[in-house]
C-alpha cells in the first residue's frame, strides 16, 4: 500500500503546499523557516521524484504546471487533515480570541446573512476578525478544499454534488421577485409575462456565467428578456433601478436588504422559478480546529433561529 508515498519524503509536500500558496521561493522559504537555497534544493528533489517541473519561473513568481494544479487541492486538504489528527486542538475562548476567519462571498450573499452573523459573533468574541474575499464560484470549492477560506456563502438553485469533504449548512430558502421603480410608466398594478419581456433588465452575474435560472426558464419557453445592463456586483444595481425604467429579478431578501423599498414596486415573476437556497459551506482543511468548530456552531445556531428572533432586516425580507 502507498507505494508512491514510500518513495517520497513527506516534508517535500510542505514545500509544495507553501510554494503553491505563496507563489514565491522567498516567501515560501520564510513561511517554512528555510533559506531560499534550501527550499530550491527541496523543490529539485520533489521534481526528480515526481518527474515534473511542478513550478515554472515567470518574472518574480513561480507558476504551477498543470500537474501541480491538479495536486494542489488534494495536498493541502491532506496536510490539513494530518495536522488536525496529530495535534490536539487548542482551546478556543471566544471572549479572548483575536483569530481571523475568512469567508468567501459575493456582495449579495454577504448582505443577506453576514450582518446578523457578525453581530452575533461580536457580542461573544469582540476581538475576533472577519475577512471577506470574493467568491470564485457558487461554493468556492477550490478555496475551501485548499484551506484558503474557512467558509463560503453560496447558493444552490438546483441539486449539486458537493466536492468530497465539503459540508453545507442551509440558511434559508427564498422566492424570486421582480422589482421596478415606483414611478415606472408601464408596470404598475400587475406584472404579466408580456410586460416583463417588454422592458429592459439589470442582471447580476458575479461569476460571468452565460445565463442563470431565470434565463434558462425563458429559453425553455423560446423567449428571451432584453438584458440592458449586466453587472458583476450588486453594488450599483439599486441606483440603476431607481433612476431608470429597468427591472431586476432577485430573491426577496436581497431586495429587502439592498434596496430602498419605498422606491420600488415588487411583483412575483409571471412564470415559474426555482427557489433560491442560501448555504454556507465549510472547509474540511480547517474543520479540526476549536475556533472553526465554534464558528460552525454559531452559523448553525443563526440559521436555525426562528424567524421572529432574526433582525429587522430579515423580518422585513420575509414580509415582502
Amino acid at each position: 500500500m502507498h507505494s508512491a508515498l514510500r518513495k517520497l519524503d513527506m516534508n517535500l509536500l510542505l514545500v509544495f503546499d507553501a510554494l503553491y500558496r505563496c507563489g514565491s521561493v522567498t516567501s515560501a522559504a520564510e513561511e517554512l523557516a528555510l533559506s531560499p537555497s534550501a527550499l530550491s534544493h527541496a523543490l529539485g528533489r520533489l521534481r526528480r521524484t515526481l518527474d515534473d517541473p511542478l513550478f515554472i519561473r515567470s518574472g518574480r513568481s513561480m507558476v504551477p504546471t498543470a500537474r501541480a494544479e491538479r495536486m494542489a487541492t488534494a495536498v493541502s486538504s491532506a496536510l490539513g487533515s494530518l495536522s488536525a489528527c496529530l495535534h490536539k486542538p487548542a482551546e478556543f475562548t471566544p471572549e479572548k480570541s483575536s483569530q481571523t476567519f475568512t469567508f468567501a462571498a459575493t456582495d449579495y450573499t454577504a448582505a443577506v446573512i453576514l450582518p446578523e452573523l457578525i453581530a452575533r459573533i461580536h457580542r461573544q468574541a469582540p476581538g475576533l476578525a472577519i475577512k471577506i474575499v470574493y467568491s470564485a464560484d457558487f461554493n468556492a470549492g477550490e478555496d475551501l478544499l485548499s484551506g484558503r477560506v474557512d467558509f463560503a456563502l453560496g447558493f444552490e438553485e438546483e441539486q449539486a454534488v458537493l466536492r468530497q469533504g465539503i459540508s453545507a449548512i442551509t440558511c434559508f430558502t427564498d422566492d424570486y421577485v421582480v422589482a421596478v421603480r415606483r414611478s415606472h410608466p408601464t408596470i404598475r398594478e400587475a406584472l404579466t409575462q408580456a410586460l416583463y419581456l417588454s422592458v429592459g433588465h439589470v442582471v447580476v452575474r458575479p461569476w460571468r456565467e452565460t445565463r442563470g435560472a431565470i434565463d434558462r426558464y425563458l429559453e425553455s419557453q423560446r423567449v428571451r428578456r432584453q438584458i440592458v445592463v449586466e453587472l458583476p456586483s450588486l453594488m450599483i444595481a439599486p441606483t440603476i433601478v431607481s433612476r431608470t425604467d429597468l427591472a431586476i429579478t432577485l430573491p426577496r431578501r436581497g431586495i429587502a436588504s439592498l434596496f430602498n423599498m419605498q422606491d420600488l414596486r415588487v411583483f412575483p415573476p409571471p412564470f415559474p422559478t426555482p427557489r433560491y437556497t442560501l448555504k454556507i459551506y465549510a472547509s474540511p482543511a480547517r474543520s479540526g480546529s476549536a475556533g472553526h468548530i465554534w464558528m460552525h456552531e454559531q452559523i448553525r445556531a443563526l440559521c436555525n433561529e426562528p424567524a421572529e428572533m432574526r433582525t429587522h432586516a430579515i423580518r422585513s425580507a420575509s414580509s415582502l
